[in-house]
């Protein structure tokens, strides 16, 4: 029989499994002509966004296997920077449309994803939280790579749900942690009024508030809005 997991393991992938299994449960539900409608992503259809999620599974995966031996230089928090606005010209960026209408048909990028995805998803588990792999130029533990990319999936799932609003939201316990995550991130809190997906929403750009909304959101509303790369 195996050994049960360490508590501090589950500490740090409960929320990672979380987060994906949903935004992997919520991709795999969408009827087929949803690929076609925008996603939440400027100028990327939802069939866009599910190729750039296959890639970024690939990235974990990538990831979890490229360890380092020398001391953290960002953790969960310091892992993202705040950046300009995306103005449309990175050839990734560029790229991914092209990639994403190769597939042809739905079907093929939701196997691909849940291909790759499942996998990610299983490595995470298997991965030791205190070992430390490089990414991005960057080194840090396990455990803070797979906290950061809580924030990559549940801003994601956001993006694949914003025209889609018959589509199953990311769970409530991940938006309460990438809302904690992106105010440590931009040093400031956000204003308690307002619920964790609408934090997130302005927050990063995602949503323009209105005119009270900004009122509510005081100095920080000048700052606003806090992309992260």
């Amino acid at each position: 029989m195996s050994a049960p997991p360490r508590p501090h393991y589950l500490a740090a992938v409960d929320l990672f499994s979380r987060s994906w299994t949903a935004l992997l449960t919520a991709v795999a539900e969408l009827p087929d002509e949803y690929f076609e409608l925008p996603s939440g992503c400027t100028g990327w259809l939802v069939r866009d966004l599910v190729c750039h999620l296959v890639i970024d599974a690939q990235d974990v995966l990538i990831t979890l296997v490229t360890p380092a031996d020398t001391e953290p230089t960002v953790d969960a928090v310091t892992y993202w920077r705040l950046v300009e606005p995306p103005t449309g010209e990175d050839p990734l960026d560029a790229l991914i449309p092209r990639l994403a209408a190769a597939y042809g048909e739905p079907r093929l990028l939701k196997f691909h994803l849940d291909d790759v995805g499942s996998a990610a998803g299983r490595a995470a588990r298997l991965a030791d939280p205190a070992a430390r792999v490089g990414t991005r130029g960057e080194v840090l533990t396990t455990g803070d790579y797979l906290s950061a990319y809580v924030v990559e999936w549940t801003l994601h799932h956001l993006d694949l749900t914003a025209h889609l609003p018959s589509a199953v939201e990311p769970p409530a316990e991940t938006l309460a942690a990438v809302r904690a995550s992106l105010e440590r991130i931009a040093g400031t809190a956000f204003p308690a009024s307002f619920s964790d997906r609408d934090a997130l929403l302005i927050g990063t750009g995602r949503r323009t508030p209105t005119g009270a909304e900004k009122a509510e959101w005081g100095a920080v509303a000048a700052q606003l809005p806090f992309i992260l790369g």
